[in-house]
């Protein structure tokens, strides 16, 4: 089995979680071994995320991964304003500002659009980023101070679905490498309060849509392979 597979990754899962459980499947299809299975993913989603996880499966296709993971992506995020998250996100520890400032409809619309084309982007202590051949989570839930560098990163869009106090909902369209939770915090910041993203979906990536994936309790060795795209 040979191809690109589109997955619905469950809340709880990690992206590795996928991709090993789809090599299990496959290696038990072909009858190998899971670790002689060649499958990447074309960009992670933490654990607390859901959607789409585009999967390459076989050597032909893992080759392409590098290419593939420079596609934008399409995120629906909401956002909880008024508290801190220590990761920036539902999983960290959350503290709650005392007397936050509430936003206005008309705030939120101009902050959504300043974000909006060419910018700098830290990302965040607890990320995949490595620091000396480490991950900054590692080194971060080691207490150690971690350093990172400024990216280039390109926002098409971020506009507003739906805002009621202290709750944003937007639909993110970025380009590679950009962090939803960093962009969440920044958005707090420009409206003079802190907050944290409280969920995230993949909805999008290239031409590929959530609607197109596969959910996990579903995949079988035909269904895979059967869904198999080029």
């Amino acid at each position: 089995m040979e191809g690109i597979l589109l997955v619905n990754k469950p809340e709880g899962w990690t992206s590795f979680d996928v991709v090993n459980y789809v090599r299990k499947i496959v290696a038990t299809y072909e009858g190998k071994k899971p670790r002689s299975v060649k499958v990447g993913h074309t960009g992670t989603l933490d654990p607390a995320a859901t959607g789409l996880l585009v999967l390459c499966i076989g050597k032909k296709y893992t080759k392409r991964v590098p290419t593939l993971i420079k596609h934008d992506k399409t995120y629906e995020a909401e956002i909880t304003l008024g508290s801190h998250s220590s990761t920036g996100d539902k999983d960290g520890e959350i503290t709650k500002e005392i007397n936050p400032l509430v936003p206005t409809m008309d705030a939120v619309h101009s902050a959504l659009a300043s974000f909006v084309g060419p910018q700098k982007q830290i990302p965040p202590q607890y990320s995949a980023v490595k620091v000396d051949g480490k991950r900054a989570y590692d080194l971060a839930r080691k207490g150690e101070e971690v350093t990172l560098q400024p990216r280039d990163i390109f926002v098409h869009d971020m506009y507003l679905q739906e805002y009621a106090w202290p709750v944003i909902r937007v639909t993110c369209h970025v380009g590679s490498g950009t962090y939803i939770r960093v962009l969440a915090e920044d958005l707090a910041k420009c409206l003079g309060t802190v907050g944290y993203l409280s969920a995230l979906r993949r909805t999008v990536v290239d031409t590929w849509s959530v609607d197109q994936a596969l959910q996990i309790d579903s995949l079988t060795p035909e269904r895979i392979r059967d869904n198999l795209l080029e």
